[in-house]
């Protein structure tokens, strides 16, 4: 996708996420609800975006859909939230970066770059010039939503979206 794309993404994540982790009717009142819905997309947004834009850096050096479009990148993200305790959601923007360049681009991405330059795309993306890009940008996001919303209400109740939660699904990091 392109950089409109990620953007619109990284927006549409920062925003529906709290929606996912702090349900409205949760709190006492709606006030309550409210501020806490407030909160959570506070919290969410900026590292999200960040994470969703960071990737496309390399069209100004390296290889582009290379260079940081790759799994060693996302677990430097990983790992340098966990060494310094912040920036925890940034690897979600750029987890669900890759994923809107592999299903909805036809190019697809190099997922183990510098080992492969080998691109991984799936057969229904459309060019990131297309008419159409905005509209798999929007329809990626959703499915994207509808996977974090069944792993945190349905399969993993307490799953908090958080680094430790990673750290816990894939046995620490250290």
């Amino acid at each position: 996708m392109n950089k409109k794309g990620h953007l619109i993404n990284g927006a549409l994540l920062g925003i529906g996420l709290p929606f996912i982790t702090a349900p409205l009717g949760d709190q006492a009142s709606v006030q309550a609800d409210l501020l806490t819905l407030v909160i959570e997309i506070a919290k969410f947004f900026p590292p999200i975006v960040l994470g969703a834009l960071l990737p496309d850096i390399d069209t100004e050096f390296g290889k582009h859909r290379k260079t940081l479009h790759n799994l060693p990148l996302l677990a430097v993200a990983i790992l340098y939230a966990n060494q310094f305790g912040n920036l925890e959601y940034v690897w979600i923007g750029i987890a669900t970066h890759y994923v809107l360049d592999v299903l909805g681009s036809k190019r697809g991405i190099a997922l183990f770059y510098p080992l492969s330059s080998n691109e991984t795309g799936f057969p229904i993306g459309v060019k990131t010039s297309s008419k159409w890009a905005n509209l798999m940008t929007v329809a990626i996001t959703a499915f994207e939503l509808a996977v974090f919303a069944l792993f945190a209400l349905v399969l993993f109740p307490n799953f908090d979206f958080q680094l430790s939660a990673v750290e816990q699904a894939i046995g620490g990091i250290q």
